[in-house]
């Protein structure tokens, strides 16, 4: 079991010293955003994401964010990266610029995408940032696994029964990563932007719920009334792939209305429930590396899955670079216990009480007295998480004797995430309102942070032969972004319409 392979896609918003999204473009000093291998953006031209290489070390991957974190801050003048999930400072929509990738087809789509999801659902929404957690077992393991399961056939649709067996019980568990590692219990008011919300108010301009563990994954963050009506199946690779396909070409009466394109621009990519399949809101997802002008559903329908990426994850704003490698082993353990243990398919009964247990635990997850439902019936949280702990406890050992660590640190990481749960005021959460009720306002908080942040990375992460390579990375993204714009030789309405007619 060693060699666990992982990456981490973090994103973070430019900010100015005052605490305001930045407006200013991209940096063409750090790159091409269509073409470069680690830095690019997310939602908006002010919304970073960092990207890691897949790695078999934790501290290859956190020290890789780093490097990321401090050339960034060498290009962006006296500008910030926001240390938090929920935004800075925001004046509304139109204070959040939609991310350019420049003129070619391909980058044409991702910027109309985006304008999709303003028309849908609002830029604020788009500001929030996260973690993506990319995992993927050693091709070793699979081949050993499967024989000791007896099974004789395809190697790699034994590999696709087996992830997703990993994301039916991530799905039923994941609430307690939302409770160790949630760090987004408050906002501040201009993310309200005007609209009723129901939360308290903290301080001047801080609003939150005392026992929140994840506002972003709560109502107020990424979440889509028109994808109540999708019934995306995890049962099998086969029925995933049918499902979500099938969401992508289900037309919507509401963006019907909005309209393709206004005044002979395109506004979204298409009046369906999704644009693209990256629109469904998944906390999870199993992934495949797309070839060049490839669907992302067609690429595991054709060569099975690859990796799985965990999309639940809150930036912790006490570290770094928002994650590290207490947190990484931590996750490592969880999957690979949710690889290995049985699973059901997943019934409609029970995927209402996966999605109420993960609701009680967003919003009131630190709750001294909150229960989750187990078969019907009423269980502490405290009690259910130490359960689940415990048999965690389990394969973290299995993992430290495996080769992957030989110091026992995944059983640290364990026991560490033990602790919380004695005391809850341990969490990111419960350490970020601890500061909010003793007086200390949102913003200035994460800015102060951000400061903090910048003269860590900047001293400590500079010097090494990757981050000396960022500069012509940089400038060979540029490159590649101006040969793929020199090589289009169909216009926009032609490559859209062969793009969505892949099968």
């Amino acid at each position: 079991m060693a060699d666990i392979r992982r990456g981490v896609e973090k994103e973070g918003l430019r900010v100015t010293l005052d605490g305001d999204i930045a407006q200013t473009p991209h940096s063409e000093s750090l790159g091409s955003t269509l073409t470069h291998s680690y830095i690019t953006t997310d939602y908006s031209e002010a919304l970073l994401e960092f990207i890691t290489e897949p790695s078999v070390s934790s501290a290859d991957t956190v020290k890789r964010l780093c490097n990321l974190h401090a050339f960034t801050f060498s290009n962006i003048a006296d500008e910030l990266i926001w240390p938090a999930s929920m935004p800075c400072r925001l004046e509304g929509d139109a204070s959040i610029p939609i991310a350019e990738y420049g003129s070619s087809n391909i980058g044409t789509m991702k910027h109309v995408y985006r304008r999709g999801l303003d028309i849908r659902y609002g830029r604020i929404m788009q500001s929030i940032a996260g973690i993506h957690y990319n995992f993927s077992m050693p091709t070793e393991f699979w081949a050993d696994y499967q024989n000791d399961c007896g099974d004789e056939g395809d190697l790699q649709a034994f590999i696709d029964r087996k992830y997703f067996r990993l994301i039916r019980n991530y799905r039923k568990h994941s609430w307690l990563l939302n409770l160790l590692f949630g760090a987004s219990p408050v906002v501040d008011e201009s993310f309200f932007d005007g609209r009723d919300h129901q939360l308290e108010k903290f301080g001047d301009k801080t609003y939150g719920l005392k026992h929140a563990t994840s506002l972003r994954m709560s109502d107020l963050g990424y979440q889509n009334s028109a994808q109540e009506v999708l019934n995306i199946c995890f049962d099998s690779l086969a029925s995933y792939t049918e499902s979500l396909e099938l969401a992508v070409q289900q037309k919507y009466p509401e963006y019907e209305k909005l309209g393709v394109k206004k005044n002979g621009e395109y506004q979204q990519l298409n009046s369906n429930i999704l644009q693209l399949e990256n629109e469904y809101y998944s906390d999870i997802r199993p992934k495949r590396t797309t070839r060049s002008g490839e669907k992302p559903v067609q690429a595991l329908r054709q060569r099975g899955v690859e990796y799985i990426e965990v999309r639940i994850l809150d930036i912790n704003p006490f570290l770094p670079v928002g994650i590290d490698q207490e947190q990484i082993r931590f996750l490592d353990a969880f999957l690979v216990y949710c690889l290995l243990s049985d699973s059901c398919l997943t019934t409609d009964h029970k995927r209402d009480e996966i999605k109420e247990n993960r609701r009680r635990v967003i919003v009131q997850g630190r709750d001294p007295e909150l229960t989750l439902l187990r078969d019907d019936s009423e269980v502490p949280l405290n009690e259910l998480a130490n359960q689940l702990l415990t048999d965690i406890l389990v394969t973290a050992q299995l993992i430290d004797s495996s080769g992957q660590s030989d110091d026992g640190l995944h059983a640290k990481s364990v026991e560490i995430q033990t602790n919380k749960i004695a005391d809850l005021g341990l969490t990111p959460a419960g350490k970020l309102m601890s500061l909010v009720e003793s007086g200390e306002e949102f913003v200035p908080l994460m800015l102060e942070l951000a400061k903090q942040h910048k003269a860590v990375t900047c001293a400590e992460c500079t010097d090494n032969d990757f981050f000396r390579s960022l500069p012509e990375q940089a400038k060979e993204s540029i490159r590649k972004q101006h040969a793929i714009e020199e090589s289009d030789t169909i216009n926009f309405d032609q490559f859209l319409r062969e793009y969505h007619q892949q099968s």
